[in-house]
């Protein structure tokens, strides 16, 4: 078995990022590395992502002061998707909830709110 890690981005340089809380395993976001987010994130144990939208890294919580505090990054048998192992703080939703996955899909494909908003979005960013 080799032991070297050698992460496979995609064409865009970028490898997915599926992000849980540690403690509870619950899927808190879905997000976007590329090589300097990755290496940034290891050597900070501060969750760091590159935004697709603006084209530049980011560190959860900059913003909203909801920080992600990296308890260990696991890598996929091929090496394209990550799962990061967080401490989170505040809500990771920028929709002010504590995951981006707030809703469920009902059997007639309705969408159905099962968590409560943590905090306003327009409070936290000014949107």
């Amino acid at each position: 078995m080799d032991d070297t890690l050698a992460l496979k981005f995609d064409d865009k340089g970028l490898i997915t990022a599926v992000v849980v809380d540690d403690a509870s395993g619950e899927v808190l976001m879905v997000a976007w590395m590329n090589d300097e987010a990755v290496k940034q994130t290891l050597a900070t144990r501060k969750a760091t992502f590159y935004s697709r939208s603006r084209k530049k890294m980011w560190v959860k919580g900059e913003e909203s002061g909801h920080v992600q505090e990296v308890k260990s990054v696991r890598v996929d048998c091929d090496q394209d998707t990550l799962v990061v192992r967080v401490t989170q703080t505040g809500g990771a939703c920028h929709e002010g909830y504590r995951s981006c996955f707030y809703r469920k899909v009902d059997p007639h494909g309705k969408l159905e709110l099962i968590a409560e908003r943590l905090v306003d979005p327009k409070e936290v960013y000014g949107e």
